[in-house]
């Protein structure tokens, strides 16, 4: 994994709780299906990873302005940034 960059957006962080800790809000509310868990770190909503079909943590990301999440996967805790494209 590439080292973490400095990034502007990290003042958006703060301490949430996940809305939906059993999956994504969004497919849970629509029935659909995903493959990994994203935890937006501004709001706490989950959302759904790109390599699901319905990429609900990016699409949160852009409406909301909550650009930084964090995997929500276990065992892993690294944090992307959708607006720069990056691990922060």
């Amino acid at each position: 994994m590439t080292r973490p960059l400095a990034d502007p957006h990290l003042s958006l962080v703060r301490p949430v709780v996940p809305r939906t800790p059993q999956g994504c809000e969004e497919c849970l509310r629509i029935g659909s299906a995903w493959v990994h868990l994203r935890l937006c770190l501004t709001c706490g909503q989950v959302g759904c990873c790109d390599s699901s079909p319905m990429k609900h943590a990016r699409g949160h990301a852009a409406s909301a302005g909550h650009p930084i999440v964090q995997s929500f996967e276990p065992g892993e805790d690294w944090r992307w940034c959708y607006s720069d494209e990056a691990y922060v």
